[in-house]
């Protein structure tokens, strides 16, 4: 059948904030909802037959929301009231960090080239590192560790559209939207992926 994880704190420990030349800005450079596009990629990864994942993130809302319905039901139904069936648990559970992000400001070489932008046009490479450790429930031993690094190289094409290169694949993809424009955010998701992967 399918593993059962759990994920727990996936956090960001760059300290990294915003790159900003025109004033003092304290907006952190990496995204701190990490753990979102962990459990996301852990969904998807096996076409989403690989991982069942249980929610741990807000367990205190789960919880509450549970014994609701338990009172709920002892109010409305009293002694005939059908018991909540047992929560799922995890035979392992996932953790980890970005440990590291690095953004360089870049002309012409091959990353020009395969973005398909002039030589003199200016880029960013974003460089993120992850590290995921898969956690045994039962004997709190650290099984499996993966240290994944990523580099993006990201270039405006109009607007909010951008273009990006996984540097390591030679993969151009393009994206439009603000959402899912921040360079970072993307390279920040292709590491976990692949660390999931992995």
């Amino acid at each position: 059948g399918m593993i059962v994880l759990a994920v727990y704190q996936f956090v960001d420990l760059t300290g990294q904030q915003k790159p900003n030349t025109a004033f003092g800005e304290i907006s952190k450079a990496v995204t701190q909802g990490s753990s979102n596009l962990l459990i996301k990629a852990l969904k998807d990864v096996g076409g989403g037959k690989w991982f069942r994942v249980v929610e741990r993130e807000s367990l205190q809302s789960l919880l509450q929301e549970r014994k609701l319905i338990r009172t709920t039901r002892q109010i409305t139904q009293g002694d005939k009231a059908k018991p909540l069936g047992p929560m799922l648990y995890a035979g392992a559970y996932l953790t980890g960090a970005i440990t590291g992000y690095d953004s360089n400001i870049l002309t012409g070489g091959m990353g020009a080239r395969y973005l398909g932008i002039g030589a003199s046009t200016e880029y960013r490479l974003d460089v993120v590192t992850v590290v995921l450790k898969l956690i045994n429930v039962t004997s709190g031993e650290v099984e499996l560790t993966a240290i994944v690094e990523k580099s993006i190289a990201s270039a405006g094409i109009r607007g909010d559209v951008f273009r990006y290169l996984d540097t390591a694949t030679k993969l151009l993809e393009a994206e439009v939207g603000a959402a899912t424009n921040e360079p970072v955010g993307y390279a920040v998701r292709k590491a976990i992926e692949k660390g999931v992967v992995e």
